[in-house]
């Protein structure tokens, strides 16, 4: 069963902003850390953002720190990516994902995660 979707990709000019939505179901979203990571066209994926469950502790990766914001809905079992001042490096599927914890996003392509997203597309053109 799908347990994670993603929604609120799209076109957006250079400069512009997104907010990408994931909603979870309650067992798979309750005492789990949640994270945003993407993939570009011919590229590996790569972590983008997490957030942990305790104190809500935020990771960003350093492509996007001060640009992107993550958010969590624990009433809603929603989790939220607002990005602003898109690049179009930035384009990519973006996925989100479940984890026990946030696990390190340099250079990880997130292998802890234990359930995730089917993608949502993020345009951002040159």
């Amino acid at each position: 069963q799908v347990q994670l979707v993603e929604s609120g990709g799209g076109l957006v000019q250079p400069g512009g902003s997104l907010t990408l939505t994931c909603a979870a179901s309650e067992y798979t979203f309750r005492n789990r850390a949640m994270g945003w990571l993407r993939q570009a066209p011919g590229k590996v994926r790569v972590g983008v953002s997490c957030i942990d469950t305790k104190d809500g502790t935020t990771y960003y990766a350093s492509s996007v720190k001060g640009r992107f914001t993550i958010s969590r809905d624990n009433a809603k079992n929603t989790m939220h990516l607002q990005m602003n001042r898109l690049k179009p490096e930035d384009t990519a599927v973006y996925y989100c994902a479940a984890a026990a914890v946030c696990p390190l996003l340099a250079g990880n392509p997130g292998d802890e995660y234990d359930y995730w997203g089917r993608g949502t597309q993020v345009t951002v053109p040159s």
